[in-house]
């Protein structure tokens, strides 16, 4: 069965997926953006678990459990250290991790927000490009998850992403 992608506009705290994935720093202190969506909607108890968990290698990934949200947990992919700066190999890194945690865990659709775009200040057209090769890639190697969403927050991320999958999907 094919892995299916998926490009949505919307907030990721109220995708339609078993899990989503924050993108975080590797203390996992939750401040805005991404992060700071899910600790308001979810509560702290998200924040205090995935801390307890830190710190870790940028590139790697954790699993906590959703507090008020209504999935079966939340990855937080360490995208970036305590510089708050990323780069490719990190979000390269943290998109495999994520997807290899959600396999672990037996989700079958997982939500991905842009890693690194906000806070992080990388450019959002290499991000799709990065994130969506390295879900493609993993393809024959994923058994449970079925469906990968990247859940972003405005049009232009939209736009960019869904170009992105459209000519990766084409080569």
């Amino acid at each position: 069965m094919p892995l299916v992608i998926e490009i949505t506009r919307g907030d990721i705290t109220k995708a339609d997926t078993e899990a989503i994935v924050n993108a975080a720093n590797n203390n996992f202190w939750m401040g805005s953006g991404v992060a700071g969506a899910i600790k308001a909607a979810g509560g702290l108890v998200i924040e205090e678990e995935a801390m307890k968990k830190g710190p870790v290698m940028p590139g790697e990934a954790v699993f906590t459990g959703a507090g008020r949200l209504p999935f079966k947990g939340v990855i937080h992919a360490a995208v970036m250290g305590q510089d708050l700066r990323t780069r490719d190999t990190f979000i390269r890194q943290a998109t495999i991790a994520s997807l290899l945690l959600a396999e672990t865990h037996k989700f079958k659709s997982v939500a991905f927000p842009a890693f690194g775009t906000g806070v992080g200040g990388f450019p959002i057209t290499a991000c799709a490009n990065l994130m969506i090769r390295a879900v493609k890639g993993m393809e024959g190697r994923l058994t449970s998850v079925q469906r990968v969403q990247f859940c972003l927050f405005d049009d232009v991320a939209w736009k960019v992403f869904s170009d992105a999958l459209v000519k990766i999907e084409a080569e």
